[in-house]
């Protein structure tokens, strides 16, 4: 027929046009009983039996479905397949706060109060017929730009209606510009009000974002941005949401006039979560606003980077793309750097038999009290950790750990190795082997030993601070205070600490991160 020769000559075109994106139109064959969050791609063609109608199957909302639907039944009630089976494409897309039930084409679905992610499903006939367009979105896909990005979007009585409109337009012009994908930048969505609400968590479709802002439902309420802010930083960026590990995470903050609750602290708790935080505000505080600005600690010190005012929301689609070339910066994104979550410390521990087994344990605990002041993470702080005698051995690198929980049952498991001292060799090891150049951030070494080195360590320090390492020397029990000072950076009483016992090596646990810190806020 004339709808097949079209059909076919489209697929041909396509096949032509992408091979191996082309191959994803093959179906596959699934079960009646097959879910959605089953299925491997989040866009897939496959082909459901014939008889499903006639299974007990779930089905969850009234199109789109929440993805723990039966692809099948889900189909048969959309009326993208027929009792007797047949084709489909499924795509996985956002999750939704509530699905809807019906009845349609002898299948009942179910009402659901939330899910993470939904299905979308269309006839095979649209899929071919989108199918050239679809991949030709996917060509517009930024890919130099991989940033997770939370917008907090002002929903508070004192925006209205029609302003709130406007802020959606803004919204659908800085994701066309920003051109999420997979492979690209993804955005989520949270609003204030009296109470924070995401919307959407990270999604990495432009279509089903803009669609999510066409939806955006208008709150009203104070303006607690603050609380939303905060929400953000602390539940936002999750795994479990769809948040990428090693992608930059900007928090873009939408106000119109000026928020109700306490900016600043929400702004901090951003930061120091390794977030930067960018904001937008459209039109000037009132006189009764004015006392509660704080912008200026709300921000980057860098105002002019990531602090921009405009005098209505009708004029801020003219910003939207310098905006988004900002937000897409990574080298210019060092407002949420702090000692805390944008260092790697090396820790350097003498295995030696003067220590003993029960002594090790000590300068465990001790480096453990360091290690659980660090915001550690695949963008925030990096710990590994070398043992040595006259030999070398690393425990874990800088990349194997990157939580708080992994680095400190990293540590536990640590066994005592007993032997020489070769405490020079060691730090030339760690020098050439723990630090890397691709692992961003700061580099500090602690050493911490309880003896004389049987080798030259003074040159092995000084290389080490050449490559850019701080080292921190702890000694205790028979270490040479002149072999601490030989080996610590300079000045020599910010970066030497002894303690006669093992049992007092924690106490000195503070006094050495607010060293790191002190060193960190100098050079930045």
């Amino acid at each position: 027929s004339l709808s097949l020769s079209l059909s076919l000559s489209l697929l041909g075109v396509v096949l032509l046009f992408n091979p191996t994106l082309c191959s994803d139109s093959v179906p596959s064959p699934i079960t009646c009983l097959t879910r959605g969050a089953d299925l491997l791609e989040d866009l897939q063609v496959v082909l459901c039996p014939p008889g499903c109608a006639q299974w007990r199957m779930s089905v969850f909302g009234t199109g789109p479905y929440a993805s723990i639907s039966n692809v099948c039944g889900a189909a048969i009630h959309s009326g993208a397949v027929g009792v007797s089976g047949g084709p489909l494409q499924v795509s996985r897309v956002l999750g939704r706060r509530s699905y809807r039930s019906s009845y349609s084409n002898g299948v009942q679905s179910q009402a659901l109060s939330l899910w993470t992610s939904s299905l979308s499903l269309t006839s095979t006939h649209h899929t071919l017929l989108h199918t050239a367009t679809h991949y030709c979105t996917l060509l517009h896909i930024n890919t130099s730009c991989q940033v997770e990005l939370a917008v907090v979007v002002d929903s508070s009585r004192n925006l209205g209606q029609r302003r709130f409109g406007l802020q959606k337009n803004f919204l659908s012009k800085l994701v066309t510009v920003l051109k999420v994908g997979p492979s690209g930048p993804h955005v989520g969505l949270v609003q204030t009000g009296d109470t924070p609400r995401t919307e959407v968590y990270l999604s990495n479709s432009t279509k089903q974002l803009m669609l999510a802002i066409k939806e955006l439902p208008y709150l009203g309420g104070d303006t607690n941005t603050g609380k939303a802010m905060q929400h953000a930083a602390e539940g936002f960026f999750l795994a479990e949401w769809g948040a990428r590990r090693g992608h930059p995470r900007v928090m873009l903050v939408l106000l119109d006039g000026w928020p109700s609750d306490d900016l600043e602290q929400a702004a901090g708790l951003a930061r120091d979560s390794g977030i930067n935080v960018f904001l937008l505000s459209v039109a000037k505080p009132t006189p009764e606003e004015l006392p509660q600005v704080h912008d200026l600690d709300a921000v980057c010190k860098d105002n002019g980077f990531f602090s921009l005012s405009v005098p209505s929301w009708f004029s801020t689609t003219k910003h939207v793309r310098s905006l988004s070339q900002k937000i897409c910066s990574p080298d210019a994104l060092q407002c949420s750097r702090t000692c805390l979550n944008s260092v790697n410390i090396g820790f350097l521990i003498d295995g030696s038999s003067s220590v003993g087994e029960v002594n090790f344990r000590l300068v465990l605990d001790f480096l453990t009290a360091i290690a659980q002041s660090f915001d550690i993470s695949d963008v925030g702080s990096r710990i590994g950790a070398v043992q040595y005698t006259y030999e070398q051995r690393i425990e874990f690198g800088l990349s194997d750990f990157l939580s708080k929980e992994e680095v400190v049952a990293g540590l536990s498991k640590i066994r005592y190795m007993n032997g020489g001292t070769a405490t020079g060799q060691a730090i030339n090891y760690v020098t050439n082997n723990l630090f890397k150049p691709s692992v961003p951030g700061r580099n500090f070494l602690i050493i911490v030993t309880d003896g004389q080195s049987y080798d030259d360590i003074g040159g092995p320090a000084q290389n080490a601070q050449k490559h850019g390492i701080t080292v921190l020397a702890v000694g205790t029990a028979w270490a040479p205070m002149e072999d601490l000072k030989a080996m610590a950076s300079q000045p020599h009483d910010r970066h030497t600490y002894f303690s006669r016992e093992f049992s007092g090596l924690k106490a000195f646990s503070q006094e050495v991160v607010r060293a790191i810190c002190q060193d960190f806020g100098s050079n930045n």
